[in-house]
């Protein structure tokens, strides 16, 4: 009989299959790009981060793409935040989670084996089978090896297993993509950084100005060579002036709260670092992914994908359980009334059982959970194509926004030289007495605005320079870094 069980598991082994589709992964979409026209170089300008920038299609992408910014503190401190992050240790421990789930539900291709022993006291009484005079007290003792197993005709384990590791790739892109948003954010907040000290010295340095222009004209007030009212309102342009500073202050000290975030650490022990824009170079030649690498390259791509793999193995998970199952079951033990007597001859015992389980009726729960699994799939699969196009999306709008960023450089910077020689030429003009007072405070006004809006789009360059990074994948298939080994099986 042992035989015949023994061959009857190994037939149905044998001729299993895996219910539910195959996954198929999705093709690169065709046709795919990322603006209608060639790219060309950004325009340049001869002013720090004004280098025009070339876009080197095809290229490969750094795994530490940050370092093209050629800022030692730039480097520390993102080191700093990969070593200390708690989103990143957070999705560090989402991976190994799900990793653990995969060998839990790969323990269902394996017979379950319980061992068990068991005491009983009881008191017989034979009214229970027609002999009033018999009873007694008596002790009984067993113990028993159970062995269980339920062949995976239909592949609903498979598909089970399937989906668990689906679900670990899931994880996996979602660290590739924690470290992504972790890297970009802090060097964002780096230039931010650096854009904030740069428009309070711009603002201190305009605030002298006009300081000492409200000097002259007090002077000028006393000899009687202007009257009082161009004294005031130069007193109110300095004081409005000077009422930009508190704003800038506020978020240059909010931008340090949040780069000590990014670095693990509290707002009261923010990291060394300080960041100036003369201090970061800017990248010339900026890698730009072949759209048929793209899908490839992004983090979320890939995790909409594992999920599409996991929604189709779903759909198989509940086709099998609506087949039939092969249970096989084993016992072998021993039964004594004395626990000293449980391994004595003749107190052995064994079962062998096997046996078909088939769904009659189940109020159409089966049915509608495998049409809901479909559903699902179909769920992922549009959310797949939707996170590609924002891909593509996202790309193509930091292109255009480099672009732009350099074309507004060059512009801010025609009219910051152009503010400051007119501003020159009124101050001339009015201690000679050609201009009127109003003329002089409109160049003054012109150049304030121009000189905030030029580091405005200094910093914008750098800030979109790391977003097209961010945007193409960040380079993780090529980082050696020590975190990258931290999640490799």
């Amino acid at each position: 009989m042992n035989r015949r069980l023994a061959i009857l598991a190994a037939a149905l082994l044998l001729a299993s299959c895996a219910v539910g589709p195959d996954f198929k992964k999705p093709a690169a979409p065709a046709g795919a790009g990322y603006t209608p026209e060639k790219l060309t170089d950004t325009a340049a300008t001869k002013i720090a981060g004004g280098a025009a920038q070339h876009f080197a299609i095809g290229q490969d992408i750094p795994g530490q793409w940050w370092a093209l910014f050629h800022s030692p503190m730039l480097d520390a401190l993102v080191k700093e935040a990969l070593a200390h992050n708690p989103d990143l240790t957070a999705a560090q421990a989402s991976l190994r989670e799900a990793r653990e789930n995969v060998l839990a539900d790969e323990g269902g291709f394996y017979p379950s084996i319980n061992g068990s022993i068991q005491h009983e006291r009881e008191k017989f009484n034979g009214a229970g089978i027609g002999n009033p005079q018999e009873h007694g007290i008596f002790s009984f003792n067993t113990a028993e090896v159970s062995v269980s197993y339920s062949p995976d005709v239909f592949g609903g384990v498979r598909r089970t297993v399937e989906a668990a590791e689906a679900a670990e790739t899931y994880q996996r892109f979602q660290l590739e993509a924690a470290y992504l948003t972790l890297t970009s954010n802090v060097v964002a907040a780096a230039v931010q950084e650096a854009s904030l000290r740069a428009q309070i010295a711009a603002t201190q340095d305009i605030v002298k100005a006009e300081s000492d222009q409200l000097d002259l004209l007090n002077r000028q007030f006393e000899l009687g060579a202007v009257a009082r009212s161009a004294v005031l309102q130069q007193a109110a342009t300095l004081a409005q002036e000077k009422a930009t500073l508190p704003p800038l202050e506020k978020q240059l000290a909010q931008q340090r709260d949040r780069i000590a975030a990014l670095a693990g650490h509290f707002p009261n022990r923010p990291p060394g670092q300080t960041f100036e824009l003369s201090a970061l170079m800017l990248p010339r030649d900026l890698p730009v992914s072949l759209p048929s690498r793209l899908v490839e390259q992004r983090p979320d791509v890939q995790a909409a994908e594992a999920t599409l793999h996991q929604a189709s193995a779903e759909i198989g998970v509940a086709t099998a359980n609506m087949l039939p199952q092969f249970p096989l079951s084993g016992d072998i033990g021993t039964e004594a009334t004395t626990i000293g007597g449980l391994f004595a001859s003749g107190t052995g015992i064994w079962a062998l059982a096997a046996g078909v389980t088939q769904p009659l009726f189940h109020g159409g729960t089966l049915l509608h959970q495998k049409r809901a699994a479909e559903a699902a799939f179909d769920v992922a699969a549009a959310q797949y194509r939707s996170t590609v196009l924002s891909a593509f999306q996202n790309v193509a709008d930091t292109l255009r926004a480099l672009q732009s960023d350099a074309s507004a450089l060059q512009a801010d910077e025609a009219a910051e030289r152009s503010a400051a020689e007119s501003l020159s030429l009124a101050q001339d003009q009015y201690r000679l007495g050609a201009v009127s007072y109003l003329t002089l405070l409109t160049a003054e006004t012109t150049y304030q605005q121009t000189r905030i809006a030029l580091v405005q789009a200094q910093a914008a360059r750098y800030a979109d320079t790391a977003a097209l990074f961010q945007a193409l994948g960040g380079g993780w298939w090529n980082r050696t870094d020590v975190a990258q080994n931290q999640h490799q099986d």
